[in-house]
């Protein structure tokens, strides 16, 4: 039941197109995500002692905890950064529909 399910959220960024493409296609065919969202950014931050500057894509991965491991590790076998960004949001309360097409479109094979 919806009430049951624990959902998160997993953002992480990518700079190259066909990178992005990858990772967004395999989770969604691997069924570890219901939903992607991908949005423009800037990213300011520090990298081996320089400040950097960076145009790049924002991604909310709508997944199951159950999940996490799964997505984190497809996300680092696809990405071309050295540290990803990957970090987990928990989702505390959702809207029961929502929450429970989340945890139909989250079907990993062999599950």
């Amino acid at each position: 039941m919806a009430d049951n399910i624990e959902a998160c959220i997993v953002m992480t960024t990518f700079a190259d197109e066909d990178v992005g493409k990858r990772i967004i296609n395999a989770l969604l065919e691997k069924k570890l995500a219901a939903c992607v969202q991908v949005m423009p950014i800037h990213s300011y931050y520090h990298w081996q002692g320089k400040v950097e500057k960076d145009s790049e894509k924002l991604v909310f991965i709508k997944t199951l905890t159950s999940l996490y491991a799964q997505v984190e590790a497809e996300i680092c076998r696809l990405h071309d950064y050295d540290v990803p960004e990957i970090l987990q949001i928990p989702v505390g309360a959702g809207l029961g529909a929502y929450l429970g097409w989340m945890e139909e479109s989250c079907s990993p094979t062999g599950e």
